[in-house]
């Protein structure tokens, strides 16, 4: 008898609950894929208006998730579940929640900073956090950067958003400075003719503002020479790099010798008697 009343129970609830269950799955696989196909119609919508990258990604990200957040809570309604209930139980803990999430909460605000002040933007090459990249995604939680070696980084929006930022791609155009020391007792005026023409002859070097080359300290044991010239943010390092490489090549066919940092030690030495 147990197990035709057990069986009678389950026909009975297949043919009520059980079915609402299945119809209220159904429909939510559809409202999870409408809400998949609404936010890349948004996305697509701002794309073309050229709204700015950042905002139409997290756009595009909240849409989908808040969408599907609905949904589900409108499944549980119409599955029978109390979702009045599930809301006054989740209040209840609301302080609880709140001071066990109060890091996720400063991300959580970090965030809705992040995208409504914009310091920084998808694609940005930054310095925050004693890290350095590419900005590859703002979340709501975290921002990833991309390092030069290929690491992704991911900083918490609250410590990034309450620390200094250096965003190296906010403006066209950066200063270069590079420093360069010969020994005391060479050319300086041939040094400063040498890298002069370095900067001249390097067509990625921008003509205006003007570059300048000068002494820049007397050191120990040399002469410091600076160099600030102005180039497109996109071409700093690779001219970083040539002019480090084209002044060792020039210094080296004038006979001009970058000194090494040199430790004179007196001794004193007092003899027994």
């Amino acid at each position: 008898m147990k197990w035709k009343e057990i069986l009678h129970e389950v026909v009975a609830w297949l043919s009520t609950s059980g079915v609402r269950l299945l119809i209220g799955l159904i429909v939510l696989f559809i409202l999870f894929k409408i809400s998949n196909h609404v936010a890349k119609r948004v996305r697509k919508g701002m794309e073309k208006r050229g709204v700015e990258r950042t905002i139409y990604t997290v756009t595009y990200h909240t849409l989908q998730k808040g969408l599907k957040i609905v949904f589900f809570v409108l499944f549980l309604s119409f599955v029978g579940i109390d979702t009045a209930g599930i809301g006054a139980a989740i209040a209840s803990c609301g302080v609880a929640i709140g001071l066990a999430l109060q890091g996720s909460l400063s991300n959580l605000a970090g965030g809705l900073l992040l995208i409504v002040l914009r310091p920084i933007r998808l694609g940005d090459y930054v310095k925050a956090q004693g890290e350095e990249g590419t900005v590859e995604e703002i979340n709501i939680f975290y921002t990833h950067l991309t390092t030069v070696d290929n690491k992704v980084v991911m900083i918490p929006n609250g410590a990034l958003l309450n620390n200094n930022i250096v965003n190296y791609s906010r403006k066209d155009v950066r200063r270069l400075d590079l420093e360069f020391f010969i020994r005391y007792d060479q050319d300086f005026l041939l040094a400063e003719k040498i890298l002069r023409g370095i900067i001249e002859d390097d067509e990625r070097i921008l003509k205006a503002p003007d570059a300048f080359v000068g002494i820049s300290q007397h050191a120990e044991n040399a002469v410091g020479i600076i160099t600030k010239s102005w180039v497109k943010s996109e071409d700093y390092w690779s001219v970083y790099y040539a002019m480090l490489e084209r002044v060792k090549v020039k210094f080296d066919e004038n006979g001009l010798v970058i000194p090494d940092k040199k430790l004179d030690v007196h001794l004193n030495v007092t003899e027994k008697k």
